[in-house]
């Protein structure tokens, strides 16, 4: 990766992983559906005002960018959050969210085209391997049924398939602040409906509740998501996904510096092993004797 293409990937793994501190914030007070609900109800206005502005009329890019919200902010979000209420442990969770990388090669190598390389391969199942030590020590023993566990994977098939839309879709009229603006009204209509059929539009009046929406609304909405689609478009899907190995120990480390969480030495190690394995994943470097080619631009705007 280029020097500028790491700044963004560090970024991008610190606002992503934001999202599941704001997570925590919010829903002391209130359920995960209330956090989701405000979250995005919160961003509606500055994205109706942004695109009035903007005066968006590209009905096949708007139609798109719908969809997109729909699958990897609802989609994903609603698979981890609902999971995490019906009672499946954390580490569960993101154990199987650490399933997305792998899912996503392959969807690259199958639907996109985009080579994977066997060193790629290897820190894919290095990177998984290093996960499941850093969440092991969270347990399994969650009282939730046993269809609670196919959520997060829901999620994970989600953001994969918002993400083959994205990349298949191609440049199209809208730039990415105008597309993550539709896409925040697409989640935040999703989320409305849900909270409206369930009879409680009704938000917290705790601050701990609206600390949570502005965390999750600002770092993680604007942030993680804004930053997760400049990845993928400067880097490629495949990379942008390898990143996501990350999240789970850098959610820990966030935790352990907020909250206190004690991080067992299990997976201080879990660290070390997911950090070679994400390496591995990253390395682009073609064999001797053979030019690089340079990067497609063309998609970043």
């Amino acid at each position: 990766m280029r020097p500028l293409d790491r700044i963004w990937a560090a970024a991008f793994v610190i606002a992503w992983s934001s999202g599941f501190i704001g997570n925590e914030l919010g829903t002391r007070h209130g359920s995960a559906l209330d956090l989701l609900t405000w979250r995005f109800l919160l961003l509606a206005a500055p994205s109706l005002l942004w695109l009035a502005v903007r005066r968006v009329r590209d009905r096949r890019a708007l139609g798109t960018h719908l969809a997109i919200g729909v699958l990897a902010q609802a989609g994903f979000l609603s698979g981890i959050a609902f999971a995490a209420d019906l009672g499946v442990a954390p580490g569960v969770i993101s154990l199987i969210a650490g399933l997305q990388p792998i899912v996503m090669a392959a969807a690259a190598a199958l639907l996109l085209g985009e080579s994977i390389r066997r060193l790629q391969i290897l820190g894919l199942g290095v990177g998984l391997a290093g996960v499941a030590l850093v969440v092991s020590a969270d347990g399994f023993d969650g009282a939730a049924p046993l269809w609670a566990f196919t959520l997060p994977l829901m999620a994970v098939l989600s953001l994969v398939a918002a993400t083959v839309l994205e990349r298949r879709a191609g440049p199209q009229g809208l730039g990415p602040v105008d597309a993550l603006a539709v896409q925040f009204l697409a989640a935040a209509a999703v989320f409305t409906l849900a909270s409206a059929i369930g009879g409680d539009l009704a938000p917290s009046a705790a601050p701990g509740f609206w600390a949570g929406v502005a965390w999750t609304a600002v770092l993680a909405g604007l942030g993680g998501y804004g930053l997760y689609w400049v990845v993928v478009r400067r880097s490629g899907a495949t990379t942008a996904s390898s990143l996501l190995y990350l999240t789970p120990p850098t959610t820990m480390l966030w935790a352990w510096l907020m909250f206190g969480d004690e991080l067992a030495p299990v997976s201080w190690i879990g660290l070390a092993v997911t950090a070679v394995g994400v390496a591995l994943a990253l390395n682009r470097e073609r064999p001797a004797g053979k030019p690089r080619a340079p990067a497609d631009r063309s998609a970043v705007r």
